[in-house]
């Protein structure tokens, strides 16, 4: 009875810890960056974009495809950063808690 105590104990705490982190997530931002910089980018923690700027030099019509690449780079550089930390919030979030054998989350 005693072990089990320890457990809903355990449980209660990180359902805690993890309500906690899912709110870091949403708070969190990534910039990405493509070109060299000439393509930048921001993402919100539910990954989607708030923000973008190209450098005017970009902007000329025979290198719309060049912009698009770049673009589409510049938002992965975004994405995979943001899964970064979003992955290490929820990491720290659980912390020392130590589940029974046969389970995970």
């Amino acid at each position: 009875m005693k072990d089990m105590m320890g457990l809903m104990k355990q449980a209660k705490k990180m359902q805690a810890n993890m309500e906690a982190a899912k709110q870091k997530v949403a708070d969190l931002t990534a910039t990405g960056k493509s070109g060299g910089g000439l393509v930048t980018l921001t993402l919100s923690g539910g990954g989607n974009m708030s923000g973008i700027t190209i450098a005017p030099d970009l902007m000329d019509k025979d290198e719309i495809d060049v912009l698009e690449d770049l673009i589409v780079a510049a938002y992965h550089d975004a994405k995979v950063k943001l899964d970064e930390a979003s992955a290490q919030a929820m990491k720290d979030a659980m912390g020392d808690i130590q589940l029974p054998p046969g389970m995970s989350l």
